[in-house]
């Protein structure tokens, strides 16, 4: 099976920047057509500028990803300017530490709102249309559409200064899960990638505030290094193409063996 994406289009959220960024960019040198969504309209703007318009194979939406109607112009934007998505990656992560014995249910429910249920409402309108393209086409292939989320590995790691984060973690690898199963019988799979020592903007920042924990992230994670966020967007590369047309439900581990035993100070990833 093939890892091309070439002539697939992908709406990415949190495209901005970070890792989201390097997704984005990923694809759209592989050959597809790719949505840069994000909530923020001047990093956005910043980074793309006059790439994104025209008939090119990339475009630009921002908006509060948080709210469904805007959601659904997104979807809306993208059917526009390509005709049609096949692969959707949800990269759009708010990471906030909190006093486990003080986080209330407003910060909990941002928390949720920000990394699982956007998540969730973007990939039940993308699948919808997954399906209609599927109809329309009267389609026999192997699959109709991919679906990856970006998690954390907050969700099984005990981590009390990240508790909503952690707990919002947890909830979208179920929503992985629970969707996958929906949706496999109409052919369209979604998996999630659980990351840690990947140089992602959070990570940069903790490495300014620390100087010493460079060498303390890399002493802990047994390959011996920071992977590249560029070494991520392969792996979501081959999740969101036919290479991996049996994987569906799974949340992959990249962290370069970090999962497997890790000493290093809790809220760090």
């Amino acid at each position: 099976m093939s890892l091309s994406i070439q002539g697939k289009t992908a709406i990415v959220t949190g495209a901005a920047r970070g890792i989201g960024l390097a997704i984005a960019r990923h694809f759209e040198e592989a050959g597809a057509n790719v949505m840069f969504a994000d909530s923020d309209e001047a990093a956005l703007d910043a980074e793309l500028g006059a790439e994104a318009a025209g008939d090119g194979p990339i475009r630009a939406f921002a908006g509060d990803l948080g709210q469904k109607l805007t959601l659904a112009n997104l979807v809306s934007a993208t059917i526009d300017a390509f005709d049609r998505v096949d692969i959707l990656v949800n990269a759009h992560r708010m990471v906030q530490g909190c006093d486990p014995l003080a986080v209330n249910e407003d910060q909990l429910a941002e928390m949720l709102r920000q990394n699982m249920v956007s998540g969730l409402r973007l990939s039940q309108m993308v699948a919808k249309r997954m399906m209609t393209q599927a109809d329309a086409e009267e389609s026999e292939a192997i699959q109709n559409g991919a679906i990856v989320n970006l998690t954390s590995l907050a969700a099984d790691w005990p981590q009390p200064q990240m508790l909503a984060y952690s707990i919002a973690s947890a909830a979208q690898a179920q929503a992985t899960r629970s969707l996958a199963s929906a949706l496999a019988p109409r052919r369209i799979r979604v998996n999630g990638v659980a990351f840690a020592s990947i140089m992602s903007n959070n990570m940069q920042l903790k490495l300014r505030e620390d100087p010493g924990l460079r060498d303390r992230m890399i002493a802990a994670t047994p390959l011996g290094r920071i992977a590249g966020a560029d070494e991520l967007a392969a792996t979501v590369q081959f999740l969101a193409s036919d290479a991996s047309s049996f994987v569906t439900g799974q949340i992959l581990r990249v962290d370069g063996g970090r999962s497997l035993g890790d000493p290093l100070a809790p809220g760090v990833y």
